[in-house]
């Protein structure tokens, strides 16, 4: 009987000090960083390819050239036969 008036002090001992401190007393403190070691895992996974997919084609830089690229040549090979006499 004394075991059993013992174990319920102590279990109402234990209810009221809980109560006596508040969440805003409490300090929670977090650790600064977690390492998580994935030496000892085997992890297995398939590539599993997308349904659908979506594209989105860009336009290019559209400019005037600077060059211009000449295509016929016949006027400066004439130009040239005079400065060869």
């Amino acid at each position: 009987m004394k075991k059993i008036l013992a174990v319920v002090f102590l279990m109402s001992n234990a209810a009221v000090a809980e109560d006596t401190v508040s969440d805003s007393e409490r300090k929670i403190t977090y650790k600064q960083k977690t390492e998580i070691d994935f030496e000892g895992l085997d992890v297995l996974g398939e590539i599993v390819k997308p349904s659908s997919a979506l594209v989105l084609e860009r336009k290019g830089a559209t400019f005037n050239p600077l060059i211009v690229l000449r295509t016929d040549w016949s006027d400066k090979i004439y130009e040239s036969v005079d400065e060869v006499k």
